[in-house]
């Protein structure tokens, strides 16, 4: 990771952006440098109230919000520094740009603090009401118009957050769509990608267009000996165990129809019929069940790949970063040496001088001099 200066913080904030992989890569760098987190936080604080945009402000709340969340694990200063803050920073979205949509996006970012118990839910209410100017507005206010400005603001906020999800469900389904197509006709899937790709960048550079919504931020990077292991153990999942499919495929037939049960002439066969369902029913609950299992482990290794994924980006960027400063540097070295190389090659070489003294004796020591006055 680079060094922490306030100037390279400011640089990183003047230059992110409301893309995912931006705001991640801010976050772990922030992570990195989180005993500067005092510092940091008050930066993160001057700068959302110098950006006049709604949407950067917005992008800074993400921020904030990855942060938060993902250094939990590693410590407690992001949570205690911006706890200090989010009340002004809530207030002044409040006062500057309270759009619909602004309020449903912070809406559901302080929903999610709620629910996963990130702050105290009287804090979060607290926070809550200075976004809505619920104080401020309804200080001069009667009881009864006090309770309709809540009631607006709050059907405003769900009426936002209602849009904000259906169209977080349009794309989602929109990219189902694509990635449908792009399997069943190879040949227009580079054209579809493309498409898909114009989209994504649409949203990111024109954030006034629609925003990211808040997504599950990223947890805790694996290790490789920990993502290794998970790996393996997926190699003997339940998916691949060959010996409980083939049972399950040569059940009989009789077991799975129900029009075989008129058939049944005694009772003895309808008791061996009973019994072959209930160990069918055994085996698929177990396999159903390891087959969940599996499901969830794979759910959690997707997790890890992202996560680590996101930090080998960021360790990349960071090494070809450096790569390129070593190479200047190397390229300066390279210079200096012909220079000096140069510099030697055109100095005479007194060896080959001619004898200046021309034979003449040499001059006297300082003794012969001294005896001479004597």
């Amino acid at each position: 990771m680079s060094a922490f200066t306030e100037s390279a913080l400011l640089k990183k904030l003047a230059e992110l952006n409301s893309s995912q992989q931006s705001i991640q890569t801010l976050s772990l760098w922030l992570i990195h440098h989180r005993k500067h987190s005092a510092a940091i936080v008050k930066t993160w604080q001057r700068e959302l109230e110098n950006v006049s945009e709604p949407m950067k402000k917005l992008t800074f709340m993400y921020l904030a919000n990855d942060v938060i969340q993902n250094s939990k694990k590693k410590g407690p200063e992001y949570g205690k520094e911006f706890s200090h803050v989010l009340a002004k920073v809530f207030s002044h979205i409040g006062e500057k740009c309270s759009t619909d949509k602004l309020l449903g996006s912070l809406g559901r970012i302080l929903n999610i603090w709620l629910e996963r118990g990130v702050y105290d839910p009287k804090v979060i209410a607290d926070w809550r009401s200075r976004l809505n100017r619920e104080g401020s507005s309804n200080g001069g206010k009667s009881n009864g118009e006090s309770n309709k400005t809540e009631t607006k603001d709050s059907k405003r906020e769900e009426k936002s957050e209602r849009r904000e999800k259906r169209k977080h469900e349009d794309r989602h389904s929109k990219s189902k769509r694509q990635r449908h197509h792009h399997h069943s006709s190879s040949a227009s899937s580079s054209n579809h990608a493309a498409t898909a790709a114009a989209e994504e960048n649409i949203v990111a550079e024109q954030p006034e267009n629609g925003h990211t919504p808040p997504y599950l931020p990223l947890g805790e990077p694996p290790e490789p000996e920990e993502l290794i292991k998970a790996l393996t153990s997926i190699e003997n999942s339940a998916s691949s165990d060959a010996v409980v499919r083939e049972r399950i495929a040569k059940l009989p037939q009789e077991i799975s129809e129900i029009s075989c049960i008129s058939k049944l002439e005694d009772k003895d066969k309808a008791k061996a019929l009973a019994l072959q369902v209930n160990e069918a029913v055994d085996l698929l609950n177990d396999y159903n069940a390891r087959l969940a299992a599996e499901m969830e482990e794979r759910t959690k290794l997707a997790t890890m790949l992202r996560d680590f994924q996101a930090e080998q980006k960021e360790l990349l960027s960071q090494a070809e970063q450096r790569l390129d400063e070593h190479k200047k540097k190397l390229a300066k070295m390279l210079g200096l040496q012909k220079e000096i190389h140069d510099h030697l090659s055109n100095l005479p070489d007194l060896t080959q001088l001619p004898d200046v003294t021309g034979g003449l004796a040499p001059l006297p020591s300082a003794g012969d001099l001294f005896n001479a006055l004597h």
